[in-house]
């Protein structure tokens, strides 16, 4: 994981819980000075569920500015079918 301002770049495949408290713990570093988010998923192709819905806490309560660049087109995909894709404001990258 890197993260650079307001962008943490996740390496690697999402897929355990201790995933989710790694990335947690870097998003809420970064959300204390800036309200304006990037995620930068290169390599994974899959995303958790409590990973889904922090994220959606962060966009619907905490009235964070997310943008999400994914590098595989299978994530991309999967977000587009759960309907996230637009409030996630997925693109690949």
């Amino acid at each position: 994981m890197l993260i650079e301002k307001n962008v943490v770049t996740i390496n690697g495949n999402m897929k355990s819980i201790v995933d989710y408290q790694e990335i947690k713990s870097a998003i809420d570093m970064v959300i204390k000075e800036h309200k304006n988010l990037t995620v930068r998923i290169p390599e994974s192709i899959s995303i958790t569920s409590s990973i889904i819905g922090y994220l959606n806490k962060l966009i619907l309560k905490e009235k964070i500015n997310l943008n999400m660049i994914v590098g595989n087109v299978q994530l991309l995909d999967l977000l587009d079918d759960l309907n996230l894709q637009t409030l996630f404001k997925a693109k690949q990258g």
